[in-house]
């Protein structure tokens, strides 16, 4: 009896280290999110891949490219700065068109609906009345945003995961309004439009 008791025993204590094994990430207060790496909006780190930094912005610019295209009425848009991280690239526009604040989330449903059409991943939404903002990431990593910002001006910024280091160019992607070439910040929207612009002061 005595015997069979210690057999007992042992098989508990094998039995409660094995139920610890693994545990870890259920311990209360754990992170057990998958970190997104890259920056920006970008949700994965293409490191190593066959893409340098000047084609991941020219795939960044064709992004943006197609969601301006998308939206009806057309709206007026201007180059904001491109910025470099060590390995990432960040593409901006800026909406010159009044977008007034009765248009706003109408705007902002045209370019969700066109980037869950486009198979992106809408990674966060601020449903803020006076600042909404949208955030998606595609499968590879390439992170986009709208957000509406002081005075009511939309702006738009494409991230690239990390690439190959190389020369970045500027965008070849011409504007439907005055480029304001070296002209920063750029103006607050100036361009009425009779939908997007009603209510508008």
């Amino acid at each position: 009896m005595r015997r069979r008791f210690q057999i007992v025993a042992v098989a508990l204590a094998v039995g409660f280290t094995l139920s610890a094994c693994g545990s870890e990430k259920a311990q209360p207060g754990a992170d057990t999110s998958t970190p997104a790496a890259g920056s920006g909006t970008g949700g994965t780190d293409t490191k190593g891949s066959n893409m340098d930094m000047q084609e991941a912005a020219d795939r960044a610019d064709g992004m943006l490219d197609a969601v301006l295209k998308e939206i009806n009425p057309e709206v007026q848009w201007a180059h904001g700065p491109t910025t470099k991280g060590s390995c990432d690239v960040t593409r901006r526009r800026a909406v010159m068109t009044i977008v007034s604040a009765d248009r706003r989330q109408g705007f902002l449903d045209q370019v969700e609906k066109f980037w869950r059409a486009s198979d992106y991943r809408i990674k966060a939404k601020n449903n803020d009345t006076e600042f909404p903002a949208v955030y998606a990431v595609t499968k590879d990593g390439f992170g986009i945003s709208v957000s509406v910002r002081a005075k009511g001006q939309a702006f738009f910024e494409a991230d690239t995961p990390c690439a190959k280091e190389s020369k970045v160019a500027d965008s070849v992607s011409r504007p439907n309004g005055p480029a304001y070439k070296g002209v920063y910040p750029l103006p607050s929207p100036n361009v009425r439009s009779e939908y997007w612009s009603a209510g508008a002061p």
